[in-house]
């Protein structure tokens, strides 16, 4: 069976490919490896994060850490947007929107209790990700969450 046909919009998302270190909290958590790599034959991006040996965690993340995670993005041709399904080492499941627009990528999603969002811009030739989650209990007032940064491994994409 051959996979399927991408549609042409997921090329938008190859700036992503490939491995990352990430750090977060005030570059007190981190370096925890990410890898994001095309599956069925390109019809979807998935993103696996895990902690290695020489990972710091602070320590009021404590059992909250989430990792592993794996992320799949697609899209969907008639809304004309991105959809993320996000699992981590928790049992937490969530859904996302995302976006990737003019350097920056975006993520949100609106629940009950608990609305998130992310904004992450390009540096450094497309090898580094500066951003961060925010988080609101309304849609309304939103507050910093975590800050992220991303490093390719072995730079030049």
């Amino acid at each position: 069976m051959r996979p399927p046909t991408p549609h042409s919009a997921l090329r938008q998302l190859d700036v992503l490919v490939g491995e990352w270190d990430m750090w977060a909290a005030g570059h007190t958590a981190g370096p925890v490896r990410t890898e994001f790599a095309w599956t069925e034959g390109g019809a979807f991006l998935v993103q696996r994060v895990d902690v290695g040996p020489e990972t710091v965690l602070p320590a009021e993340w404590g059992a909250n850490a989430p990792f592993p995670t794996v992320s799949v993005t697609g899209y969907d041709e008639t809304a004309g947007d991105f959809t993320t399904l996000y699992a981590d080492g928790r049992g937490v499941a969530r859904t996302y929107r995302t976006d990737m627009s003019d350097g920056v990528w975006t993520q949100w999603r609106a629940a009950p209790g608990f609305h998130q969002r992310f904004t992450g811009a390009f540096g450094d030739r497309g090898n580094t990700i500066t951003g961060g989650w925010e988080q609101s209990p309304d849609g309304e007032l939103w507050s910093p969450d975590f800050d992220v940064t991303y490093t390719r491994i072995g730079k030049g994409k």
